[in-house]
């Protein structure tokens, strides 16, 4: 199932090597989440989320953060555990400041 969300990106990490023989390649996305209602919760927190390969990083790398994007959201299972992951990530483009002058 895909569904788009808007999201508040606070930052990214990318992880690429090998482990006991075992390639691995990802980038992780942290993001705003909300805490539950409740009498114990204020606020809001960090979460985070698989966003493909390593090589996504670099989409987003240069951008100043924390920034607000569009992304796509996938919900996948191995039919025992369903996760959550990010397909796709377009950050919004900055809004400018226009003001008109008069002459």
């Amino acid at each position: 199932m895909l569904f788009k969300t808007t999201m508040v990106v606070l930052g990214g990490k990318s992880s690429k090597g090998e482990y006991n023989g075992v390639p691995y390649d990802s980038t992780t996305i942290f993001y705003k989440a909300d805490l539950q209602e409740g009498d114990n919760f204020v606020g809001e927190v960090g979460e985070q989320m698989k966003w493909g390969t390593s090589a996504n990083l670099e989409k987003i790398k240069g951008l100043s953060f924390p920034l607000v994007a569009e992304a796509t959201i996938q919900q996948v299972s191995n039919g025992k555990t369903t996760i959550t992951i990010i397909k796709d990530l377009v950050p919004e483009k900055p809004q400018t400041n226009q003001t008109s002058k008069s002459a």
